[in-house]
């Protein structure tokens, strides 16, 4: 996979991405980066790259002309180009599996109040949102959303069974996990996955999964209920 990002901001990137297993996967080439500088493709000697917006109201909006030029630098037109906005879809595994099985992933990283709205119509791009909530630009969702898309990548996690047991790969938030030592502060390891039986250990854990999310996430349980009804 080959993720483009249209950012302000270049030098946040690689960044966090650059260190564990997705770190380690960028330096064996199983994906890669390029970052492209909106700031670049501005015409003005104070490289401006926003403007006011029509009908007033606070704020500044980064301006179609520079971003489409930017955009127009590198998308091939035909992979998923991306917006991270909190106004989008928000983020779940379902999708990103989907993204993680294209070849070319294109990410726009706001800032300001956000992109001149003609963009998201001329490029069909997709908004996405990590969360109900602001953040200062869009460059921590796309971090996010690409560890997300990477680790899912042939070859990035060693134990890709682990892939399966992971919170939402089965409309559930994952078990406890507990390691040694078995007694920690008076506090002891279930008995059940101490027993050897794996069997009942899987029932333990399917039980745990169910508990904790009946307990902390009604509307996926909600639909896991729905999905797995008799």
């Amino acid at each position: 996979m080959k993720v483009t990002i249209f950012t302000l901001f270049p030098d946040m990137f690689p960044g966090p991405l650059n260190d564990s297993v997705v770190g380690k996967a960028l330096k064996e080439k199983i994906w890669s980066l390029e970052t492209v500088n909106i700031r670049d493709f501005s015409k003005d000697k104070y490289k401006t790259v926003d403007d006011k917006p029509f009908g007033g109201g606070a704020g500044m909006v980064i301006k179609p002309d520079i971003l489409s030029e930017s955009i127009d630098s590198a998308y091939d037109k035909r992979s998923p180009i991306i917006y991270m906005s909190p106004r989008g879809k928000v983020l779940n595994q379902k999708k990103v599996e989907e993204l993680s099985k294209n070849k070319k992933l294109f990410i726009i990283c706001g800032r300001y109040e956000g992109i001149d709205e003609r963009i998201i119509e001329e490029y069909k791009v997709e908004e996405i949102s990590i969360g109900d909530y602001v953040l200062s630009g869009g460059e921590i969702p796309a971090l996010a959303l690409i560890d997300a898309c990477v680790r899912q990548l042939s070859g990035v996690i060693g134990n890709a069974a682990a892939l399966d047991e992971e919170s939402f790969s089965a409309g559930l938030l994952e078990y406890p996990h507990y390691t040694r030592p078995s007694v920690w502060r008076g506090k002891e390891v279930p008995e059940t996955l101490l027993s050897g039986n794996h069997a009942e250990i899987a029932k333990w854990r399917k039980g745990q999964s169910e508990s904790i999310t009946k307990k902390r996430r009604k509307d996926l349980w909600k639909v896991y209920r729905k999905n797995n009804a008799s």
